[in-house]
């Protein structure tokens, strides 16, 4: 195995069209606040030698136009959408607590236990994720990587860094529009080693 060091940004995708909901598979593009959001949480220092995307449009374009600007890869990947939550999609939180507040306040308390309606179960949305995860750690080896995606998705891949169980994962960290984390993977002959280096709003460049 040979030594490495990757770090990886994460960035949530900014305030979409129809402002904030249950969106999940639902594939708005980014309002005007939330590409006013993005462009404000990337600093003049920042660096990276690829870019990892989601393919649902609140990410994609906003990928796409960094790819531009610092000519550098994009790479797309379906296992990065955000979960599906099913009945609950194109709705409020207001909305949903309403309706079905009993069901809602069990997901955020236990995701693996209740799934929501006609929705994605969470282990199939981590098993996706990590898998795209670990798949990107080794793909991009050595280099500085942003990956443009989903709160859930955050929540998935900074679980598996720190060891978080699953069902503790989507209450355990908060991941508001345009938020940024950073992780560092180091690989040696000791094995494979995951930090969270930085989470919510940061402006060093330096791991």
């Amino acid at each position: 195995m040979s030594d490495s060091t990757t770090v990886f940004d994460l960035i949530r995708h900014g305030e979409p069209e129809g402002g904030p909901m249950y969106r999940g598979s639902k594939d708005d593009p980014l309002s005007e606040a939330g590409w006013q959001q993005m462009r404000g949480a990337i600093t003049e220092t920042d660096t990276w030698d690829a870019i990892v995307t989601s393919p649902m449009l609140r990410c994609v374009h906003f990928a796409q136009e960094l790819a531009d600007r610092y000519g550098i890869p994009l790479n797309k990947d379906e296992r990065l959408r955000e979960i599906n939550f099913g009945d609950w999609e194109g709705r409020t939180a207001d909305e949903v607590m309403a309706s079905d507040g009993d069901r809602l306040s069990r997901f955020w308390a236990d995701p693996v236990a209740c799934t929501p309606p006609g929705g994605e179960r969470a282990a199939h949305f981590n098993q996706r994720v990590v898998e795209s995860w670990h798949h990107w750690q080794q793909a991009l080896a050595g280099q500085n990587v942003l990956i443009v995606c989903h709160g859930g998705v955050i929540r998935m891949v900074i679980a598996n860094a720190m060891n978080i169980p699953l069902q503790h994962s989507f209450s355990s960290l908060t991941t508001p529009y345009a938020c940024r984390s950073r992780i560092r993977v180091d690989t040696s002959d000791h094995g494979r080693f995951q930090s969270l280096v930085a989470h919510g709003a940061f402006t060093a460049s330096t791991p």
